[in-house]
């Protein structure tokens, strides 16, 4: 029969010298909270409760939700007596035991998410601790769920500032070229295609430097026709990082903020794009000789208390944060009239992270 103390080694870590016992603990664990992410009543419900049945070493398990609908990990020996101890816990989100069965209530958040069931001899301090071990997993489910959304509906976000002003420059950009120079208008039109499919692409979470670049220069090339000369760009990146692995839209809203707000809104100017390796790490930088803007308030901006128009840098930074970690994503080097830097910092190879 199992002890308490195994049941620890859930949310310890191992120690060197682990036994194959408590490796196996671990091995158990991570299955459980993988099937557990539907939740109580998802597809993976039943194969957690048998997984928890092994782990525990009793004679059933029963997971069940907020329904009552309870799945098992065999069979309990009274089905009555199993289903009142249900109903009781769920009617009073308190323990409830008949003979050798303990039922108790499940919290994730201090919520009751659902029921625990066990037959087999363990003491009901036990069958609690497995069953706040159970409401961990599934509120890491949720956060890692919520993350998830997040990350979708930033991205977006993202894609829903594509400037209609830009689309429409560039369309009309295109038409005045369809008759005086069509081999012009079509270089232009295959540039926007490929702008706006890289843009408001649905497939995958990653692309690549390359990919990205890809896109940055047909945005660069309507740019160019749209501004002519008051846009001048120059682009220096070095071969070693083009394979490196980036969420999609992380680079080229960086391009169009300094071309929107350093080169657009003024008599023109110059936008530099650099990228290199260093050690481990890929580095590219996007600078403007723009207007610039007060340091404190990028800091605001990054910090998500600028204006809807900086919404993007915003975007950016958290998704690099959230995929890369807190010591990656954006640095904004600026100041009144002297332009703008932004520096982007992602590691050269991240595990889990490939363009697909």
């Amino acid at each position: 029969m199992l002890a308490v103390p195994r049941l620890w080694w859930l949310r310890r870590p191992v120690r060197t010298g682990a036994g194959p016992e408590a490796v196996g603990a671990l091995t158990a664990g991570r299955r459980i909270a993988t099937e557990l992410r539907g939740g109580l009543d998802g597809p993976g419900a039943v194969v957690a409760a048998r997984e928890l049945r092994r782990l525990l070493d009793v004679a059933s398990v029963g997971l069940g939700g907020l329904e009552g609908e309870v799945v098992w990990g065999g069979r309990p020996s009274d089905p009555r007596a199993a289903a009142a101890v249900v109903e009781g816990v769920l009617r009073t989100d308190s323990r409830h035991r008949r003979a050798d069965l303990v039922a108790v209530p499940v919290h994730a958040r201090d919520e009751l998410t659902g029921v625990l069931v066990v037959q087999g001899g363990l003491s009901t301090a036990q069958v609690r601790e497995a069953a706040a071990w159970v409401g961990e997993a599934l509120e890491r489910a949720r956060l890692e769920a919520s993350a998830g959304v997040a990350e979708a509906a930033e991205l977006r976000a993202l894609r829903a500032e594509i400037s209609p002003h830009f689309v429409y420059n560039s369309l009309t950009v295109i038409a005045s070229f369809v008759r005086s120079d069509p081999e012009r208008a079509r270089e232009l039109m295959l540039d926007f295609a490929a702008y706006t499919r890289h843009s408001l692409a649905r497939s995958g979470d990653y692309t690549t430097v390359a990919g990205e670049f890809a896109a940055i220069e047909a945005y660069l090339a309507l740019a160019r026709a749209v501004l002519g000369e008051r846009l001048r760009v120059q682009v220096r990146i070095a071969p070693e990082i083009l394979p490196v692995a980036l969420p999609y839209l992380a680079l080229q809203p960086l391009v169009e903020n300094a071309v929107r707000h350093g080169v657009e809104l003024g008599p023109g100017g110059l936008v530099q794009v650099t990228g290199e390796a260093q050690g481990g790490e890929c580095v590219i930088s996007v600078e403007d000789d723009g207007p610039g803007m007060d340091p404190a308030y990028a800091a605001a901006v990054l910090a998500g208390r600028g204006n809807p128009g900086s919404l993007g840098l915003v975007n950016v930074d958290r998704r690099l944060r959230r995929v890369f970690g807190p010591g990656y994503g954006l640095v904004v080097e600026t100041a009144d009239g002297a332009g703008t830097k932004v520096v982007l910092r992602v590691p050269r190879f991240q595990p889990g992270v490939a363009a697909s």
